[in-house]
């Protein structure tokens, strides 16, 4: 009843609510899951719920054909469980015949035009109209007696094209410490994609590892025409960040640091501008003679003297989470690029920029341009004598959109190509 209740609660005030129950039919793992779905299903009415099965359909070479076997017991096991899927989603890396197609509709009692082919795509903004192209949106409207006006696919068609068919290319330098970078940092990736979109541009991302920085040193980013710093925990491969953020300071080439990459471009600016010799943040040195980086229970307490902290004391109930407004100086490369005063972006993070140090890098150049709602939390920095940099504490690349982009990201892809045409 939790389950059914937690699904109710999170389709208040929506017309269709799309619930994914992940995992395999017929793992322990999933059971109340799917026992949930199929007592809704009573519960709520035939016409109220639409049943949705995704299988795999693996190509054997030997055979030299794809095999419905898998599909079929995994149907069948569904079925025993007490839920009858109204329609299949055949994963498979080339077309499903027809022949196919009807032989799985017979062996596990869905309609044949139920049975939708989805084939292996080179980009997941074409699987909308592959769908389409095969009435699986009218399907469920008809199951759910959903009378919709036809469906326009127009703003996905342009997008597509714009994907296809940029008009000019950029490099961008990722610089992560996960081995697997692509994956680990999948939501930035697609954001600069969604950026690449917007602007028509191909976003060549060059995933280099900050470690590899570290030890063979800034050569890498030669010819790069941005450079990204993202978010993350743990020492590993900070000063290899921090050295790149320092390339891209020097250089004037446009950088943008997501939460942990706007931190350490607080702490490579105290450290080489304003002359804070050992500047770092406490998470990663807790002796550190200028904590530019702590959390707040570390800052100045109320008589203006250093609370000794022990390290790692609080991790726990200090994260930062979820939507937060922040507030954009006016003349700030930050309000530009919004086109707004105040925004609000998601957070995961614990430490902060230490206020107590702010006014010394104020001082030294360093623009804060943007603040937390209550103007207590630096939550975005700029370099004003340099033509792009900016860092953010928050994660803006999750709320980027393929369809909208996201503006910091945008203008982030714009700065390259203004960059790059500049002859650098």
């Amino acid at each position: 009843d939790e389950i059914k209740l937690h699904i109710k609660n999170g389709a208040q005030g929506a017309d269709v609510a799309i619930v994914e129950v992940g995992g395999t039919v017929g793992d322990i793992e999933s059971l109340p899951f799917l026992e949930a779905i199929r007592q809704m299903g009573i519960e709520e009415g035939r016409q109220n719920t639409c049943f949705i099965h995704l299988t795999l359909l693996p190509w054997i070479p030997t055979a030299g054909e794809l095999k419905t076997k898998p599909t079929q017991h995994s149907v069948k096991e569904l079925r025993e469980i007490g839920i009858q899927p109204d329609v299949l989603l055949c994963r498979a890396d080339r077309p499903v015949p027809d022949d196919e197609r009807r032989k799985i509709a017979l062996f596990t009692n869905v309609a044949p035009e139920a049975v939708i082919s989805v084939m292996d795509a080179d980009s997941i903004y074409k699987i909308p109209a592959m769908l389409h192209d095969q009435m699986l949106d009218e399907i469920v409207c008809h199951k759910l007696n959903i009378l919709a006006r036809a469906a326009d696919l127009s703003v996905w068609n342009k997008l597509i094209d714009a994907l296809e068919h940029p008009e000019c290319s950029v490099n961008i330098a990722f610089v992560g410490k996960y081995v697997d970078l692509t994956e680990s940092y999948k939501s930035l990736s697609e954001a600069l994609i969604h950026a690449g979109i917007h602007t028509r541009s191909k976003i060549a991302i060059h995933y280099l590892d900050s470690e590899a920085i570290e030890s063979d040193g800034t050569a890498a980013l030669a010819g790069m025409d941005a450079i990204l710093v993202p978010g993350g925990f743990g020492k590993r491969g900070v000063e290899g960040k921090i050295a790149a953020i320092r390339y891209a300071r020097e250089n004037k080439v446009p950088y943008l640091g997501i939460c942990l990459g706007m931190q350490l471009a607080v702490i490579e600016f105290a450290r080489h501008v304003a002359g804070m010799d050992g500047a770092h943040s406490t998470e990663f040195d807790p002796d550190t003679p200028h904590p530019v980086i702590a959390l707040i229970t570390e800052w100045l307490d109320r008589e203006g003297q250093v609370e000794k902290r022990e390290a790692g004391a609080d991790l726990g109930g200090t994260m930062r989470l979820g939507g937060q407004s922040c507030a954009l100086a006016a003349d700030s490369l930050a309000r530009k690029a919004y086109g707004a005063d105040t925004i609000v972006e998601r957070h995961r993070h614990r430490y902060e920029v230490n206020n107590v140090y702010l006014n010394r890098l104020q001082q030294a150049g360093l623009k804060v341009s943007g603040k937390s709602e209550d103007g207590r939390l630096c939550e975005m920095v700029e370099i004003p004598d340099h033509p792009w940099f900016i860092g953010c504490q928050f994660h803006p690349e999750f709320k980027s959109t393929p369809r909208a982009g996201h503006p910091l990201f945008i203008a982030f892809v714009r700065a390259a190509l203004a960059h790059q045409e500049s002859g650098k």
